[in-house]
C-alpha cells in the first residue's frame, strides 16, 4: 500500500466516524490585535503617575535651560530619569520631572 492510499483510507475513516471537523493540519495561534487592558486598572495609574515620556531636549524646554545643563547639573541633583541603552539616551517622564521641579523649589524656601 502506498502513502497516498493510506492518506485516502485515513480521510475516509474520519469522514465516516462523523468527526469531519477534525483538521489534519494544526491551527496557528491567533494573536490579539491589542493587549487587553483592565478596566480602570494599573495602566491608568502608571500613566497618571509617570506622565508621557520625554527626550532630553523636551525636558530642557520644560525646565527652561539647555540640554547641557540638564545633563551636567540636573541629573547630578537627582532629576529622575531612565537610561534606555548603553549609548546614553535618557528617557524622562513628564509628571516625575514636574514633581522634581516643585520639590526643588520648595527646598529653597
Amino acid at each position: 500500500m502506498t502513502e497516498k492510499d493510506t492518506q485516502v483510507r485515513f480521510r475516509s475513516r474520519l469522514e465516516t466516524s462523523g468527526s469531519s471537523s477534525v483538521s489534519l493540519v494544526p491551527r496557528r495561534a491567533e494573536l490579539p490585535e491589542a493587549l487587553p487592558e483592565a478596566e480602570g486598572g494599573e495602566r491608568a495609574v502608571v500613566d497618571e503617575r509617570l506622565g508621557e515620556p520625554l527626550a532630553i531636549g523636551e525636558v530642557a524646554r520644560l525646565i527652561g535651560c539647555s540640554v547641557w545643563t540638564v545633563r551636567q547639573q540636573c541629573l547630578r541633583q537627582g532629576l529622575p530619569h531612565f537610561r534606555a541603552s548603553r549609548s546614553g539616551r535618557f528617557i524622562f517622564y513628564r509628571n516625575q520631572v514636574v514633581r522634581w521641579l516643585i520639590e526643588k523649589q520648595n527646598e529653597r524656601r
